[in-house]
């Protein structure tokens, strides 16, 4: 039986995709007996990046494209064995990452 706790940190582009993952291994975890803390929302990572518009002349002339990363944490308290294998078997959309630490 593991002991101490499971943290797991996802990261997506989008904010409702990483929500709908939280819910998901939040409901598996309360299932299975495992107490949880979170979803946290960790800071929003915005990354920008600048373009010219004409590559000639123009030089001022610039466009702004923009990305977020939103980050979540969820910490897993005393797991068991079938909270593991809940977890294992759960189907999580394509474009949410996913990190877990023992």
């Amino acid at each position: 039986m593991p002991k101490g706790r499971i943290r797991i940190k996802l990261k997506a582009y989008d904010y409702r995709l990483i929500d709908d993952t939280c819910q998901k291994i939040v409901d598996a975890a309360i299932k299975a007996g495992a107490s949880v803390v979170g979803p946290v929302p960790l800071p929003t990572k915005k990354e920008v990046y600048v373009v010219n518009k004409s590559p000639f002349t123009d030089k001022d002339a610039r466009e702004h494209f923009g990305l977020k990363i939103h980050k979540r944490l969820i910490d897993l308290l005393n797991p068991t064995n079938q909270t593991i294998d809940s977890l294992m078997h759960l189907e999580l959309p394509a474009g949410v990452e996913v990190e877990v630490k023992m």
